[in-house]
């Protein structure tokens, strides 16, 4: 998947991203182990800065914290923060319009489930 950088500002962004399905196969840690989805790792390194937030949201279940991150963690996927135990269901992000230059603050992406990024 390949963003238009073209329509975001210089500022910092806020990236919140789902876990299964999205970054990794859809419960391929109930099968043995996580498997990064393609094109993940390319589209942290070319769209993801260094001073961006990276925020990690899945339904799975805390016990699995140390597996999920360990997985991350070796596969060079950087991320600030996961929550985990989030409910089923939909996403729905708020944020406001910058007045100065009416710059759009919030963006949604929905991807077909294990089709990668």
């Amino acid at each position: 998947m390949k963003l238009n950088i073209n329509n975001f500002s210089s500022l910092s962004k806020t990236w919140l991203f789902d876990l299964d399905g999205t970054l990794v196969k859809h419960n391929g840690y109930l099968n043995g182990e996580d498997v990064l989805l393609p094109g993940v790792k390319k589209f942290f390194k070319q769209n993801i800065a260094p001073d961006d937030y990276v925020l990690i949201l899945t339904a799975r279940s805390g016990e699995y914290k140390d597996l999920t991150e360990r997985f991350l963690n070796i596969s060079g996927i950087r991320y600030n923060k996961i929550l985990y135990n989030i409910p089923h269901g939909e996403r729905i992000l708020f944020n406001d319009i910058k007045p100065r230059d009416n710059l759009k603050t919030a963006y949604s992406v929905n991807l077909k489930r294990d089709s990668g990024l």
